[in-house]
């Protein structure tokens, strides 16, 4: 992680404002946090000393079970919050956050504007809004999904975790998180090479027709954003 200052941090904070969020005087305590691909913003189990607000980038929230197994749960992408759990509950396991591409951080000090960020009636009515659609989304993602073909479903994931024109996830993470074979996996992937979307290279694919997986996710989001 590399914290930007200066210009390049000024820049942020004037493309990216976020101070309608909140009824009190922040953005000059912001930190602006950098990572690189596959880089932790939080580690499991250890709590934050940040409110993070996700200014570009994407990432994936990872959790450890009592057997040790250690599943993708779901990704957080752009205009979204890491931490906000931590924030509003004393008590609360914090899951392992994972950047998916190089993605940009504001950092909101909490040992100093804890208090504050819970005693605002402005950032608490924003954050209870995102609070309610994430639980929404995600109540009707794992309700609907499994109804879908297995195309439609990977060609979101890949949209989601391809960093930029490049997808490398693990075909074992993948498996477990959409809930399917080893075998179906590597068939529709095959698939998806022989239509020419992407292209293996190596260890990696690289996405060669992207509006044609958009139009294959379009099918699974449309009805999840109903």
């Amino acid at each position: 992680m590399k914290k930007l200052n200066g210009q390049r941090k000024q820049r942020y904070l004037t493309q990216h404002p976020i101070s309608d969020l909140f009824s009190f005087p922040i953005e000059a305590s912001i930190e602006v946090h950098e990572y690189e691909r596959d880089e932790w913003i939080i580690r499991e189990g250890m709590r934050p000393d940040y409110l993070f607000y996700v200014v570009e980038g994407k990432a994936k929230i990872y959790v450890t079970y009592q057997n040790g197994k250690s599943s993708l749960i779901n990704f957080i992408n752009a205009e979204e919050y890491i931490g906000e759990m931590e924030l509003v509950n004393e008590i609360y396991y914090t899951k392992g956050i994972q950047t998916s591409t190089k993605t940009i951080c504001y950092a909101i000090p909490l040992h100093k504007f804890r208090k504050q960020l819970l005693e605002d009636p402005k950032f608490l009515r924003e954050l209870t809004k995102f609070l309610s659609i994430k639980a929404g989304v995600m109540a009707e993602k794992y309700s609907q999904s499994l109804s879908f073909p297995l195309e439609n479903r990977l060609a979101d994931f890949i949209l989601q975790t391809a960093d930029g024109q490049v997808y490398k996830e693990k075909h074992v993470t993948v498996c477990d998180f959409l809930g399917v074979s080893y075998r179906h996996l590597l068939h529709v992937l095959s698939q998806f090479c022989e239509r020419g979307y992407v292209k293996k290279e190596g260890n990696q694919y690289r996405i060669i027709e992207i509006r044609k997986l958009r139009e294959l996710a379009g099918v699974f989001k449309n009805v999840l954003h109903k």
